[in-house]
């Protein structure tokens, strides 16, 4: 789930910036929030932080020291992931409105 919240958040952030007439490049949710032109809270961007830290050591096998991914995410880490990428989407809905 922390992945595909990452994304989720990138891409719709990726999406501001083309309503905004920017380009996007990157995968940091957190920088991608920076380089807005619009006042961004900064609790926004340590949420986006925390996202970011999902985007490759969920996906790939040799992204910690040992273990498989699954063995290092559970229902917590699910949860709050879910409501950051939430939060972001509702930051960038107001924004399109």
């Amino acid at each position: 789930m922390g992945f595909a919240a990452q994304q989720s958040a990138e891409k719709a952030i990726k999406a501001l910036h083309l309503s905004l007439k920017q380009e996007a490049w990157g995968h940091m949710v957190a920088r991608l929030l920076v380089e807005l032109p619009l006042s961004v809270p900064e609790d926004l961007v340590e949420k986006a932080k925390v996202l970011d830290g999902f985007y490759i050591p969920t996906r790939y096998a040799n992204g910690h020291p040992e273990g498989a991914p699954f063995e290092h995410y559970g229902i917590i880490h699910s949860r709050d992931a879910i409501n950051y990428a939430s939060e972001i989407l509702e930051f960038v809905r107001s924004q399109m409105a």
